[in-house]
């Protein structure tokens, strides 16, 4: 089974991924299933065992793979291919990122694995530590998962979003916080407000994927602070940053892309040691068949989070 993706409404949409999928390709990226046979050659896994695949894998040998910088692989190898009855997993994927799911884990569970590697990812390389204060911009899947995470590491959350429904799900997460991003408002002014003595965030991160939540971000930090751009913005826009901000605040701007098969083993272990529940963020099922109508909901800004697609 497979699980929906913000990405995979994108492509649904657009009819391309710059970076995963090149058409005419079946797509969906967040799966876990039951083998239903191995190549030679292959001695880990066998015909009736339940796994769960990440959809990439690097190639180990590289510049960026020898620098521990796997996520910037010059050969990283990308599968696509989750929304149907069978997927032929790469031998690479097969030997870097497919695991045996333990006992009692169920697919729908295992599926998120995938999309929170790459927030463990955002989190760990944003310093979060305990008693800081956190800006989450965007309350979506991958927003909540960073409310989620910031909060098992102390911090003290709060959550930006257009939707109640969305904040409310982010008080329910662990924030401590939420504001109601609206026309006309400036987001960095509110944030900042809600910030200790309101001197900014000692951390904002930027799960929209917006030019203008972006700058948002930055300004929204304290000096000295981390501003972790996550979200992917569209091809071709540019993001204004005040040189004298950056530079007189000492200011930290990041960006993480996708994970690694070390964040892809943490994120099956917060799943299946059970500190992070993944039904928490899947809240409606549908059959293969009614995929484009899920998709289509998705890409007009359906309320939902994530959809457990059952083949």
């Amino acid at each position: 089974m497979a699980l929906t993706c913000g990405t995979d409404a994108k492509v649904f949409r657009r009819g391309y991924h710059a970076k995963m999928i090149v058409p005419p390709a079946v797509f969906g990226h967040e799966m876990a299933g039951i083998v239903e046979e191995v190549a030679p050659g292959v001695e880990v896994f066998e015909p009736g065992m339940p796994v769960v695949a990440a959809n990439s894998a690097p190639c180990g040998d590289c510049y960026y793979c020898r620098h521990e910088m796997p996520s910037l692989c010059d050969d990283l190898l990308f599968w696509n291919g989750a929304y149907a009855e069978f997927a032929r997993i790469p031998a690479r994927v097969v030997k870097k990122n497919l695991l045996p799911l333990d006992e009692g884990l169920e697919f729908r569970e295992a599926a998120m694995v995938e999309p929170l590697a790459c927030v463990i990812r955002g989190v760990e390389e944003s310093w979060i530590g305990r008693g800081q204060s956190v800006a989450v911009i965007g309350t979506g899947p991958i927003g909540l998962m960073f409310v989620a995470l910031a909060r098992m590491r102390g911090a003290h959350v709060t959550a930006a979003g257009r939707r109640r429904s969305r904040l409310d799900k982010a008080l329910e997460m662990g924030a401590e916080g939420v504001v109601a991003a609206r026309e006309g408002a400036d987001l960095a002014d509110l944030l900042r407000q809600r910030s200790p003595d309101g001197r900014g965030m000692d951390v904002v991160i930027e799960a929209v994927g917006l030019p203008a939540t972006s700058e948002a971000a930055v300004r929204a930090v304290r000096k000295g602070g981390v501003v972790q751009l996550f979200g992917g913005c569209p091809t071709d826009t540019k993001i204004g940053i005040d040189s004298q901000l950056l530079h007189y605040q000492e200011l930290t701007i990041k960006s993480t892309f996708h994970h690694t098969p070390e964040s892809v083993r943490k994120a099956f272990r917060l799943i299946a040691d059970g500190h992070i529940d993944p039904n928490a963020f899947i809240t409606a099922e549908a059959s293969l068949d009614d995929l484009p109508k899920v998709l289509g909901h998705m890409a007009r800004g359906g309320d939902g989070l994530k959809t457990a697609i059952l083949p």
